[in-house]
């Protein structure tokens, strides 16, 4: 069964789930994992933001251990992306649904048009910088007018979308843009980053929210899409190879049971990159995690399992609740 209401429907169903006990199983184990085994995408994000996001995606692919990417449509470089995926069409490609515009002399603006999404748009005529005057500018309704956009133009591109996700975390710290990922998502059949909400993280996201977020899980579940057990949004904040390298495979090791997401952002810095963020030694370290060999040798020796949301998606398709 197939849901694509909106908000009532949504309020409703997280009231009906949120006091269900929680000895339930992984969501790896209801897609047919094994209910020990740990399952591990390693996902790229900023695909399409440069140049140089692509080069280092491209490489992280082709001679490392990258599973996913995701792209950045209101960006300049997405046409060099697709030119790419045009003789790659197998990589797992999402869509990282872009609604800030962060540096400081490299900017974008919305797919939809300021006509069509005035909120989104700044003094200066692109996306706002940060995402709180995104979420205190923009209505529900334009967010989910530029979602549609950036589907759109993926699909005339002939980009393949096998998820959607968000740049900035923007729609995940807005009810109502989150309400709109979800639905967008259900209604196109395209999976979303959703988490299960069952992580132990010592107290720190209070029990009210986790609650909500187990209870939007199940919304996407029900929905017919699959869930993460669990996420890892950032690595050791450094630019140094080894200690990065060393970070992933302390992460590694302590994976538990069910399926995970690690998010990076590997790039392969060049001349240009400079200019638009002083990020590039820590990315470019990023990168260096998915060329390490001792990081895969970690893989294999734990028995970790690789997986895309290509396959995710297939499993959920084979499962019928």
């Amino acid at each position: 069964m197939r849901y694509t209401n909106t908000l009532p429907f949504f309020a409703a169903l997280i009231i009906f789930f949120a006091p269900l006990a929680q000895a339930e199983p992984t969501y790896g184990e209801r897609l047919g994992w094994k209910a020990d085994d740990r399952v591990l995408i390693l996902h790229n994000d900023d695909v399409g933001m440069s140049h140089e996001s692509n080069l280092g995606t491209i490489e992280g692919f082709e001679q490392g251990l990258l599973t996913s990417c995701s792209t950045m449509m209101p960006c300049s470089w997405v046409l060099e992306w697709r030119d790419y995926m045009v003789d790659h069409p197998d990589i797992d490609n999402g869509l990282h649904l872009t609604l800030t515009s962060e540096w400081k002399q490299y900017r974008w603006r919305p797919v939809a048009g300021e006509p069509a999404v005035p909120g989104l748009i700044d003094d200066e005529g692109y996306m706002h910088r940060q995402v709180i005057q995104t979420i205190q500018n923009a209505s529900a309704d334009e967010i989910e007018t530029e979602i549609r956009a950036q589907i759109a133009l993926a699909e005339k591109m002939g980009l393949p979308i096998t998820h959607l996700d968000s740049h900035m975390g923007t729609l995940f710290y807005s009810p109502e843009f989150f309400e709109r990922y979800i639905k967008v998502g259900i209604e196109k059949q395209i999976p979303i980053m959703m988490v299960s909400g069952n992580d132990d993280d010592g107290g720190k996201t209070p029990a009210a929210l986790q609650e909500r977020v187990k209870a939007a899980a199940k919304i996407v579940w029900a929905g017919g899409l699959p869930v993460l057990d669990y996420l890892q949004t950032s690595t050791a904040d450094t630019s140094d190879p080894k200690v990065m390298a060393e970070t992933l495979i302390e992460h590694l090791r302590e994976l538990k049971p069910g399926i995970t997401q690690i998010i990076l952002h590997g790039t392969r810095p060049g001349q240009n990159f400079g200019a638009i963020s002083g990020s590039g030694g820590k990315r470019e370290a990023e990168l260096s995690m998915v060329l390490n060999a001792q990081v895969k040798k970690v893989i294999e020796e734990e028995g970790i399992i690789l997986t895309t949301y290509r396959e995710l998606m297939k499993r959920r398709q084979e499962v019928e609740n």
